[in-house]
């Protein structure tokens, strides 16, 4: 097997926008994009060196050896079914939460995951050198293709199988994707009494820091590990016509009961 890959991308949301010109900055070779939105195929192939449009899922006369998935959960079984795929090529999904056995049915044994766990906004700009990167392959080929692809762009790969990386995934829900609609919260609250966000961006850097050096149980502070009932109550209290306050008492208990 040559050193690089010749890589499909199929799919042109926010992964794709990072990883396909990550993949070609570690010397990989794009050779085709495919999306279903054509504006967002279009503004992804702008960012690669020579990557042509594929209008199609047909790919049966594709150079590419490597088509990676980097589309929604809920759509990567209706792409297995469509696509077509030229003969002995590997086919990798990006999702956490998908099995490897979604793509039992590309019409190839060499199948994998790829799923690089971070936040991707195509605003934001991310460094993949330590972005864990977990992977899973179907055969002895799949796995070498994963680190021949992985393994350039990051210190951290770690195999694992498709229920760790299930854990992985809802872990990564809970720690970013709720997390920040509490920053969205936060921010609302602050917004009806006129005051900024940024008010908080200290508070929030030191807190996520404190997590990160002493561990998040021993970092908790606040009202309800301080079981401050009185306190409690008046936020409560506080937040009655907000519609947040069935989320402050959950996350409460929670507390509480840690």
């Amino acid at each position: 097997m040559a050193k690089y890959c010749d890589i499909a991308i199929i799919g042109s949301g926010n992964v794709a926008w990072h990883l396909a010109p990550e993949l070609e900055n570690v010397g990989h070779h794009v050779l085709e994009v495919y999306g279903r939105n054509a504006k967002n195929a279009r503004l992804l192939q702008r960012r690669l060196y020579n990557a042509e449009i594929n209008p199609s899922l047909d790919f049966s006369e594709s150079e590419a050896e490597v088509f990676i998935l980097c589309v929604s959960d809920d759509a990567i079984e209706s792409v297995v079914e469509e696509i077509v795929l030229p003969e002995d090529a590997a086919i990798l999904h990006t999702s956490g939460s998908q099995p490897l056995e979604v793509l039992d049915h590309a019409g190839t044994e060499h199948f994998g995951v790829l799923y690089p766990l971070q936040t991707f906004s195509k605003e934001k700009k991310i460094s993949f050198d330590d972005l864990p990167i977990l992977i899973e392959g179907s055969t002895r080929h799949a796995g070498m293709v994963l680190k021949m692809l992985s393994k350039p762009m990051s210190k951290k790969v770690l195999r694992v199988n498709s229920q760790e990386r299930m854990a992985a995934h809802v872990a990564a829900v809970f720690a970013c994707n709720f997390t920040n609609h509490l920053f969205v919260v936060a921010q609302e609250i602050l917004k009806n009494h006129d005051l900024s966000f940024k008010l908080l961006e200290p508070l929030i850097v030191e807190t996520i820091n404190k997590s990160l050096a002493i561990g998040p149980q021993n970092a908790q502070t606040g009202p309800a590990a301080r079981h401050d009932l009185e306190i409690l109550d008046r936020h409560l209290e506080f937040l009655k016509d907000s519609g947040h306050q069935g989320l402050y008492q959950l996350i409460t208990e929670k507390i509480l009961n840690a």
